[in-house]
């Protein structure tokens, strides 16, 4: 196979050329540093030429403020600090980071996908490492790390070839790393800045983390089903039989009383949820509306502390019954190394908030909203042809930066307002972002686990190259965004809510 993909010659100037431009940009921080300082010329030229824009929400003319006036100087010197503290994302993601490291750091969330897939029958154990990679992305990172090497195991101890398996379970957890059947970090993150973008046409918009969730169910179901089909009726054959040495059973040390763990934190969890959906359907309930409805609800503004409280319970559950946790000093500390991982996190927020209040305060994220907004609808660019060329543009842009949550932070205060302008509800937007930035991260030359993973591969084929991997990963990118980009026609031609209130058009949003 190797032989094959060394003959693409084009193809892999083309990854080499991806790869030596990508690799000229700054790291993250850097970047977003310089795109601050863009926005603080930027605006400074505009303010020249007395530029300006009718606010579309109140009809007020919002002259564009220069950043190196007066005025802009004590803006940067006095909001820096409130910038960061406030930047709604961080609390959000720190909050769940408590909750969903703790079950991780303990080991619940490995111990539970490594039993889902070992324990699968045979016949979807293809369907289970796709589905399981999928769901291993309320790990985060951790699921790309663990869940691909475990697929290659399963099918090397059922006879089959391991780089199969290797692929769809990388194929789950990379670029089916957006959808879920639960709340994630992800969901958290995209949508504190899909909530800060929102707000320059309207500060009253609330974008909550479940607004994508009817979404993401779906696709789960959807990529296990084209990731497990991919495999087997096209990766798998394409492989041939394997013919390696492999490896020698790998024996992995299981904590003791891990199954009374997981059972321990799933009865846990069961009783939790049966709880909330007790409190919920009580008369009068302190989670429902005035009508008695959910929609919107104090149970929704408060998903997050509610997805915080059951995975710190789950955690503990299983922390206890193994005995990784003895008392509450353990808990504090496997909570406090889960924050740890989050410090790069932190310190590219810092960045990211300065860049998005100097768009903010300076107006030109208005003045691009409206007048991009304007240009689209003169040259007729609307509908879902334009959706889907921001797939495209999003899905291009992933080759040059990696980071979903920085690419966001760029993408969101422009493409959300302009949308807006539109009729477009930014939960539609935010949907069509995480298509093309999930779809396309298993081919982009400088994901980070991309090397990982090749070091997994040579484990089983001593011959593996990029050539091997770009192969193996490339179909399911493809397949995974064609199928993506139908279902997103689906929902806008439909009208189905992408979550709770939440829907294609802006005047159906639930608020």
């Amino acid at each position: 196979m190797s032989d094959k993909t060394e003959k693409k010659g084009f193809f892999h100037k083309f990854l080499d050329v991806i790869e030596r431009v990508g690799n000229k940009l700054p790291d993250p921080f850097a970047l977003f540093i310089g795109l601050a300082f863009l926005i603080i010329i930027i605006s400074w030229i505009f303010s020249l030429f007395d530029a300006s824009v009718i606010h579309p929400g109140n009809g007020e003319e919002l002259p564009i403020n220069s950043l190196l006036s007066g005025a802009g100087l004590q803006f940067i010197l006095t909001s820096m600090l409130d910038n960061f503290t406030g930047f709604a994302p961080l609390g959000l993601v720190l909050s769940m980071m408590l909750g969903i490291g703790l079950a991780e750091k303990v080991g619940l969330l490995d111990y539970a996908i490594r039993k889902t897939i070992l324990k699968s029958p045979p016949f979807l154990v293809t369907y289970t490492v796709v589905f399981v990679g999928i769901m291993g992305n309320l790990a985060s990172d951790a699921a790309a790390v663990i869940i691909p090497p475990l697929g290659a195991l399963v099918f090397y101890k059922l006879g089959r070839h391991p780089l199969a398996g290797l692929a769809a379970g990388f194929a789950g957890a990379g670029a089916g790393f957006t959808a879920n059947l639960f709340i994630a970090g992800t969901d958290v993150l995209l949508s504190g800045i899909s909530t800060e973008a929102a707000r320059l046409i309207d500060d009253t918009i609330v974008i909550t983390p479940v607004d994508n969730w009817y979404f993401n169910i779906i696709s789960v179901f959807m990529l296990t089903i084209i990731g497990g089909l991919l495999t087997s009726r096209f990766v798998e054959p394409r492989l041939g039989k394997y013919k390696g040495d492999g490896l020698e059973d790998e024996n992995e040390e299981e904590l003791p009383n891990a199954k009374k763990g997981l059972i321990a934190a799933v009865i846990t969890g069961l009783v939790y949820w049966g709880i909330i959906v007790v409190v919920i359907f009580l008369p009068n309930s302190p989670l429902t509306n005035e009508e008695g409805g959910i929609i919107p609800s104090p149970f929704i503004d408060g998903i997050v502390p509610i997805i915080l409280i059951f995975f710190i319970l789950i955690g503990l559950a299983f922390g206890i019954t193994t005995g990784k946790i003895k008392s509450t000093k353990d808990a504090t500390y496997y909570m406090t190394e889960s924050i740890k991982d989050m410090a790069g996190y932190i310190v590219l927020v810092f960045a990211i908030a300065q860049f998005i209040a100097y768009f903010n305060w300076s107006n030109l994220g208005t003045w691009l909203a409206v007048n991009g907004a304007e240009f689209l609808e003169s040259v007729e660019f609307t509908g879902l042809g334009l959706i889907i060329g921001y797939v495209i543009f999003t899905a291009l842009l992933n080759f040059l930066i990696t980071s979903g949550s920085a690419k966001w932070a760029i993408e969101a205060p422009i493409f959300v307002p302009m949308f807006m302008q539109l009729g477009y509800d930014p939960a539609f937007t935010q949907a069509a972002y995480r298509i093309a930035d999930s779809s396309i991260n298993i081919v982009t030359p400088l994901f980070p686990y991309m090397v990982i993973i090749l070091a997994f591969m040579k484990r089983y084929d001593k011959n593996a190259s990029i050539g091997t991997y770009m192969s193996l990963m490339l179909p399911y990118s493809i397949v995974f965004l064609i199928a993506w980009i139908i279902l997103l026609g689906v929902f806008y031609f439909t009208g189905l809510p992408l979550g709770p209130g939440a829907y294609t058009f802006l005047e159906d949003r639930v608020q």
